[in-house]
Parts: C-alpha cells; structure tokens; sequence
C-alpha cells in the first residue's frame, strides 16, 4: 500500500484551484495587469500639482477647429503623466515671478479624440469652423500637410498647450494669431514684419511674448514644436512609445 503525502500548501492550491473550477472564476482574474495604454497611474490632474494655471479646455467645448466637443473629454479638466506635471509647476513659479500665470489648452489627449479629428478631416463639406482656424486652406490639404495626424504627441501624455495670461492686465497675452490656427501665422519663429498669409504680420511684441513663453518651457525640460507656438513636449517624455485611450475624467486615475 502506496501512502500519498501531500504538503498543506499543495493542499491549499488543490483547493483554490477546484474552488475556482466550481465557481466558474479564478481571483487571478482581479489582478489582470491593464493593457499599458489603459493604465493612467502615472497621471495627475494638473491642476493638482500647479494650482496656479488657468484652464482653457477647447475641446471640451464647441469653441475649437471642429466646432463640437470632442469624445474623450469628459470633463474640463487637464491631465498630464506626473513628470511632465511636476516639470510644469517649475515653469509655472518662474513665470509668476514675471507677472504671468499659464492658461491652458490641451494636455493628454485620448487616442479616440485623435480618430474623431481624422474621421472629421474626411468629411471635405464640415467646415464649420473655418473662417476661424484655416481660413487659408481647403480642408483637403489638412492631412497632408500634417496639421492633423493619425497619431498625436499629445496622446503620449507629455505634451502642452499653453499660453501666457497677464496678471497686471488681467487678460491673455497677444500671441499674434489664435490658438489652433492652421497656418503659418502659427510658427513660433515667424519674425516681426514677415507675410504669413490671412494675419497682419507679427510685430515686435507678439514675438517678444512668444519667447517669453518658450524660454520659460525650455528652461525645465520642454521642447518647443516649430509649427505652432503653444505646442511643447516634454524632452525626456515618460512615454515615448505608448499611445493612450482612457477618457478624460478623474475616475480613470481610480480605475
């Protein structure tokens, strides 16, 4: 007679593994690690981390190039990885110092608002929004010229899009053309006095204030994009390579 010895802790895995047969489920089903572009824990509500800007959530609103609010933005917030936060909250105290505070624009951005806009570039006859953000241009040129692209840094959650509010004057600065703008009016480097299409040409001010700003940005890590002027990634980005899909929301840091 062959007596079987069997350990308590083989005794115990036996156990979860007939509970879990019985039961239709395992617990290891709870602790299923996320997809990478659904985990938002090294995120933050940037206001959490630098109180002192000011939100301006376009595409919350109808006020933007398309002219609706955009899925994926569930609330008027904005939400950046915790490095790009905490590297913005430097810019933000320097720039106090000088009299500004930071409004801003857009921060991370799903990958279902960056479909949303290539879908809507398809659609040659919405063009709602036009005479504001691309008087210049047919909309059929937008993709091709890559002021809309299948996938967009911001989506990667290090990149910004700021500008500069006047504390003294209470009021944004004058950046020389609108926020959005498709065209060259938007390029950070266009000199004072240069043609740039439908605008009047920058003048000295106006590119004074956009240095302001990408001197303060590039002071802490962040890289300036030399088609628009409140466009900056931050160098060392967290995520080069991943492509986010949670909504805007708080509950996506709970989840």
């Amino acid at each position: 007679m062959i007596t079987l010895r069997i350990s308590l802790k083989t005794q115990a895995l036996v156990g979860c593994l007939l509970g879990a047969l019985l039961t239709g489920c395992s617990h290891t089903d709870d602790m299923q690690a996320k997809a990478p572009e659904e985990d938002a824990s090294q995120f933050v509500v940037l206001t959490d981390v630098v109180p002192d800007v000011l939100l301006e959530i376009r595409y919350y609103s109808t006020y933007n190039f398309i002219g609706r609010r955009i899925p994926g933005y569930d609330e008027p917030i904005a939400m950046l990885t915790r490095q790009a936060a905490d590297s913005l909250k430097k810019v933000s105290d320097d720039l106090l110092q000088q009299g500004y505070r930071l409004k801003i624009f857009d921060g991370y951005r799903p990958q279902k608002a960056v479909d949303y806009f290539m879908a809507w570039a398809q659609d040659v006859n919405d063009t709602l929004m036009k005479p504001y953000f691309y008087p210049e241009l047919d909309k059929s040129v937008l993709v091709p010229q890559e002021y809309i692209a299948e996938k967009s840094g911001h989506t990667r959650g290090s990149t910004i899009d700021l500008t500069l509010f006047d504390m003294k004057l209470e009021k944004e600065v004058d950046m020389g053309c609108t926020y959005d703008y498709f065209g060259l009016a938007s390029h950070p480097d266009a000199q004072p006095g240069q043609p740039i299409g439908a605008y009047p040409p920058i003048n000295q001010r106006q590119y004074a204030n956009r240095m302001i700003l990408q001197q303060a940005m590039t002071a802490h890590g962040f890289k300036p994009y030399d088609c628009e002027w409140w466009h900056f990634t931050l160098a060392n980005e967290p995520f080069p390579d991943t492509y986010f899909i949670f909504p805007i929301a708080r509950s996506s840091l709970n989840n």
